[in-house]
């Protein structure tokens, strides 16, 4: 089987990352592309783990070298999607999981034409307010934007392969995991399969000519 990035959109606080990393968690087959940033590291964060932390000139040097698959800005940092993250991923033949946002979403299908867009939705604005801290919050100044951003990110659900509702994170995971299986097993997805198939033909068809020979015995 030939593997492939599986690429996860949401609006923030839709839930895409942890969903990302539940399934390399529990699945042998799936592999996380670590995206490069220029902010600084939060508690807890290790390089080269949740992301690689460059400075602004080395992110800069790396866009100019072709590095990048996609990059944006947000709040005054620098995010991208390094190819050689995808390639090491998918040479290894696992599946490349890949939270990103819409416009980086659509750089992977362009460079990646087998990979699978699957957005992340959550079940009413109501709950993905609570996530977002709520307006009491300590992201309550910036609650705002981030409501009208989902608005606009939501207006390209359509554009993906499939939609998932996140209304509980294991089911929600589950989903994502059905779909990977059920694409694994396209036949444009294993090229051995014409073969096996073929193989399959002429043994049924040798079954065939023994039966055939008894009965004219």
């Amino acid at each position: 089987m030939k593997p492939y990035p599986l690429v996860l959109s949401a609006p923030s606080g839709g839930g895409k990352t942890t969903i990302a990393y539940a399934l390399v968690a529990a699945r042998d087959d799936v592999g996380y592309s670590v995206s490069a940033t220029t902010r600084p590291p939060r508690p807890n964060e290790r390089d080269g783990a949740d992301y690689h932390f460059l400075s602004r000139e080395e992110f800069d040097r790396r866009i100019r070298a072709g590095d990048f698959l996609e990059w944006a800005e947000y709040s005054g940092a620098r995010y991208g999607t390094l190819k050689s993250e995808i390639d090491k991923v998918l040479a290894s033949g696992r599946h490349v999981v890949l939270d990103i946002e819409t416009r980086g979403a659509r750089a992977v299908r362009q460079g990646y034409p087998d990979a699978v867009l699957v957005f992340v939705v959550p079940p009413s604005a109501e709950e993905l307010m609570q996530r977002l801290g709520g307006p009491s919050g300590t992201r309550a100044a910036t609650l705002g934007a981030r409501l009208r951003t989902a608005v606009a990110e939501l207006g390209e659900a359509l554009e993906y392969d499939y939609v998932v509702v996140n209304a509980d994170r294991t089911e929600a995971v589950a989903e994502v995991a059905a779909i990977l299986d059920a694409e694994s097993r396209r036949p444009r997805r294993n090229p051995d399969l014409a073969d096996e198939l073929a193989q399959l033909g002429r043994d049924i068809g040798a079954l065939a000519d023994r039966l055939s020979a008894v009965k004219e015995a």
